[in-house]
């Protein structure tokens, strides 16, 4: 009975190799749902702040699960450089753009040539989508078929919406695209990109009458808008897109693993949270946005264990940069709540609120579910980890500045696996980490004016005006108050050694092989 048994097996398995079976390895590459929050802060997020006023239930369960990044960090203090920088590896200084994208702004940042994070999973087999903000710049024309290439509502004016997109997501390695040129509801053009053209186009000027007004309503430009864009549901339409890209993979493609770029709009000012989702929380109206950024997270998680592919899905949660000027003043005042607890800085800035953000990680079987690190990381490395997850080589050419992290998600690294990290802010100011040495080749926060306005009340006496940079030991005095630029001279001259020969260089990871 048992040889039959085993002559049984053996049939079968002739039978499925016949049919087609995945080939060898295939069941080992994981999915990927890489989800980025947009100016979401370190102290938005209760696993990361006992003391935040709005709960976030599903991303605590994700660190429950998985590893949490106490020590991680976007390439930028804003959007259009640091996503840059995490679809390519590479920082976004090093191509010299100062500012961001808005309304009809590009050509595409993302070099026509470059390897980027979904171009190099195509090559090793993955379906791969972008659902949500894009904001690396694409290239709209006008009816004489020029490009328009400028900020602005008269530029978004000129669009011709019969002409495709010829620089977008689907041309920078991802096979869908569903979302939005910039900031989904403050940049002037309000209305959904599908693939590499906008079906529904803008029919007049954004009434803004009838939308919410509240402190946290302010960021919200009276571009045009198309029927079909509701500026409330903005971020639930992405979650629907991503849900329905998730579903249909598994359905039809069984045998191939996906990659899928979350991008959402939450918590980016305006907080406009969907009609389900006001007044749930009892910090106001960001506070009911967060709520619905949590339960976005909770629903795509949700939806990865329904289809059965959670176990074998590496899941990534993390942010563009610190939190907004208004949601900090605000929250702080009316709420109790702070975004960038417990660090000096927020968005635009080059202390740690500007760029210090929450990072989690989440894959059965390879990442230890409850376990944190101290690891000091960057955004740019995702690249360099999905490589090494894939078994995918980096050309030379590409990454440039993306450390492998696959050791510290295995729990497995035991030196650190950065020397040195770079930071940058909007206006190209740059700094670089090593260990608890932070030195800041700048005078001030290198984004925001502490001068006057309502940041004013939170800036901090100078104690060392005339020094020409800021030199911080983190492990000291994480608030970055004691300015150690004269008193340890030797650090500033090998810190900002090292940062010079990084930008000569075009690269901080060593040359592959």
């Amino acid at each position: 009975m048992r040889i039959e048994s085993a002559k049984l097996v053996s049939l079968l398995g002739l039978v499925v190799v016949s049919l087609g079976a995945p080939s060898p390895g295939a069941a080992e590459r994981p999915n990927i749902v890489l989800i980025l929050a947009d100016d979401l802060g370190y102290g938005d997020v209760r696993c990361y702040n006992a003391e935040s006023k709005v709960a976030t239930p599903n991303l605590d369960r994700l660190a429950e699960q998985g590893l949490r990044f106490t020590d991680a960090h976007s390439p930028s203090t804003v959007c259009t450089p640091t996503r840059y920088s995490l679809l390519t590896g590479r920082m976004a200084f090093r191509n010299g753009m100062r500012g961001v994208f808005d309304g009809a702004g590009g050509p595409c940042l993302i070099e026509k040539d470059r390897l980027t994070l979904p171009g190099m999973l195509k090559k090793a087999g993955y379906r791969t989508a972008c659902i949500g903000k894009w904001h690396v710049g694409l290239t709209f024309f006008d009816a004489d078929g020029k490009p328009i290439h400028q900020n602005g509502l008269a530029a978004v004016k000129r669009i011709d919406y019969s002409r495709r997109i010829p620089d977008g997501p689907i041309h920078r390695g991802f096979d869908r695209f569903f979302g939005t040129a910039c900031c989904p509801t403050t940049d002037w053009l309000y209305a959904f990109i599908d693939d590499d053209r906008i079906p529904v186009p803008p029919t007049g000027v954004l009434d803004k009458t009838h939308l919410p007004k509240h402190p946290y309503s302010r960021d919200n430009r009276p571009g045009v808008v198309a029927p079909n864009f509701d500026l409330e549901e903005v971020d639930l339409v992405f979650l629907e897109k991503s849900q329905a890209f998730l579903k249909e993979h598994v359905e039809e493609h069984p045998d191939e693993p996906f990659f899928l770029f979350h991008s959402m709009q939450a918590v980016h000012l305006p907080s406009f949270p969907a009609d389900r989702f006001k007044g749930k929380t009892k910090a106001g109206p960001h506070g009911d946005f967060l709520h619905e950024m949590d339960h976005v997270v909770g629903e795509l998680l949700g939806t990865l264990d329904e289809l059965g592919v959670a176990e074998n899905t590496l899941v990534l949660f993390t942010s563009d940069n610190g939190p907004e000027i208004a949601s900090v003043v605000h929250m702080r005042a009316d709420h109790g709540h702070d975004g960038a607890r417990p660090w000096r800085g927020i968005k635009r800035d080059q202390w740690e609120g500007g760029h210090r953000v929450p990072l989690l990680a989440k894959w059965p079987g390879h990442v230890e579910a409850g376990t944190t690190t101290d690891q000091t990381v960057c955004l740019t490395d995702v690249m360099a980890t999905c490589a090494s997850i894939v078994d995918q080589p980096l050309p030379n050419d590409a990454a440039e500045d993306s450390f492998d992290l696959l050791p510290v998600l295995k729990g497995e690294a035991e030196e650190p696996v950065r020397r040195y990290t770079i930071h940058q802010t909007i206006r190209l100011a740059l700094a670089i980490r090593r260990g608890p040495w932070k030195y800041l080749d700048h005078r001030g926060s290198g984004g925001n004016d502490y001068t006057r306005g309502p940041l004013q009340q939170y800036a901090l006496p100078e104690k060392t005006p005339e020094a020409p940079g800021q030199l911080y030991h983190l492990g000291d005095d994480p608030g970055e108050t004691t300015n150690l630029y004269f008193e340890k001279p030797e650090i500033v001259r090998e810190l900002k050694a090292a940062l010079d020969r990084f930008k000569e260089s075009g690269r901080s990871v060593p040359p592959r092989s």
